[in-house]
């Protein structure tokens, strides 16, 4: 019998679609941020553009999930019903991207960094059309992880081991947010003007980040809500602090020193390329019907 993961078995297609739909409207939304002079109707078009390019993974994603009754089960059973609450995984979720950015920036003091970086920030390092930047910060992750952590995820790893799985989404991750660099004042087009190590250090941060999310939404029980909590604190501790560009790429190498420390300490959680049993990922509805 299959395992629950094994069920999603598209990642042609998901993939697929959530790269062209979200390239497609973010390279048009590029094209109008351009566009001079900034009126505001020009400005609410770049903000539907980019939020409908947000939404493109997550409407594929359950698009597929709706034609398998069985995955239907299983996304409500990860989103509403937890079978079971492992604190230690809650803890570092919510915590572990804070103390990484607060570790970075007393490195970088040692290193003749201002100390002006643990204060709050005036304002976010970047804007978002009609959309406040704090408010995308938590929209955002709960609407990508909507997508990579109900269909995105497992669908890789149905055909690969959890190592493989988190190097090919990272790449991919990577590369998706490539067309956001062409949005003026977006994030990832700030970073472009900020230098290559800046530009760098993005897509590399990515890796270790991949590692640690997957690593706690396998403990956790493929559980959706820790995805978005972990991501949610990533780009939110990372805009709260005056952080230099320089401190990021500190928080960079220490996220890696974790992630190499989790695959090293559990090559087998990582490496093997057998599913958990059935029974570990099977729906309470489906158990009942068997039992």
């Amino acid at each position: 019998m299959p395992t629950m993961v094994e069920r999603y078995r598209r990642p042609l297609l998901f993939y697929g679609l959530a790269t062209a739909i979200p390239w497609t409207l973010w390279v048009l939304a590029g094209r109008v941020s351009h566009i001079e002079p900034s009126t505001p109707p020009l400005v609410l078009v770049e903000s539907a553009l980019g939020f409908l390019g947000l939404l493109g993974p997550v409407i594929v994603a359950f698009a597929l999930i709706a034609a398998d009754p069985v995955l239907k089960s299983d996304l409500i059973e990860r989103l509403f019903r937890f079978r079971t609450f492992k604190p230690l995984y809650w803890i570092l979720a919510c915590l572990l991207m804070l103390a990484s950015i607060l570790l970075a920036t007393a490195i970088s003091l040692l290193l003749g960094y201002s100390p002006s970086q643990f204060q709050l920030a005036a304002h976010a390092s970047f804007s978002s059309g009609v959309v406040p930047v704090w408010f995308l910060l938590i929209l955002a992750p709960i609407i990508e992880e909507l997508a990579w952590h109900s269909y995105g995820t497992d669908c890789l790893r149905s055909r690969f081991n959890l190592f493989a799985t988190c190097m090919i989404f990272a790449l991919f991750w990577g590369l998706w947010h490539a067309p956001l660099a062409l949005i003026k004042n977006y994030y990832q087009a700030n970073l472009a003007q900020a230098g290559l190590l800046s530009t760098l250090n993005f897509p590399i941060s990515i890796i270790p980040f991949v590692l640690i999310m997957n690593w706690l939404y396998y403990k956790a029980g493929r559980n959706v809500w820790i995805a978005v909590i972990f991501h949610v604190t990533a780009g939110y501790f990372n805009e709260l602090f005056r952080t230099n560009p320089d401190t990021k790429v500190i928080q960079t190498g220490l996220l890696m020193v974790v992630a190499a420390f989790l695959v090293l300490r559990e090559r087998d959680f990582f490496f093997r390329r057998s599913q958990p049993a059935a029974a570990a990922f099977e729906p309470a509805m489906d158990r009942s019907a068997h039992s």
